[in-house]
């Protein structure tokens, strides 16, 4: 399973667990001249803008390690954008990692785990 292939079934994963856990989930792979960002979903009184990282291992370091500070800018940059085409008022902002953690065999979901406010 390629890199791509595995992120879309981390991402997917991550949708269904969001929308479980009471998010409303507006947007996926949205997309500007800065960028992406995975998922845009709003909780509560939130809008949140998520990156979720998906690995079978944790040999390189766990997955919200992987949101440095060039993706956390990119990041900041694609919300700000979005947030200019889609006013969306009254809302406050938040920036949330998920981890999707994979069986060895690359194909069971272990766990799923939602870093709020990560950044």
């Amino acid at each position: 399973m390629n890199n791509r292939v595995l992120g879309n079934l981390g991402e997917e994963a991550a949708k269904y667990f969001l929308i479980k856990n009471g998010y409303r989930v507006v947007e996926t792979n949205y997309k500007n001249k800065f960028g992406e960002i995975d998922i845009v979903a709003i909780e509560k009184d939130c809008i949140s803008f998520i990156e979720v990282k998906t690995r079978s291992s944790v040999k390189y370091g766990l997955p919200c390690e992987a949101v440095n500070y060039k993706k956390i800018d990119k990041i900041k940059k694609v919300a700000l954008g979005y947030l200019n085409e889609n006013r969306h008022r009254g809302y406050n902002i938040r920036f949330d990692v998920v981890e999707v953690y994979l069986d060895k065999d690359r194909r069971t979901i272990k766990q799923i785990n939602i870093i709020k406010d990560a950044f």
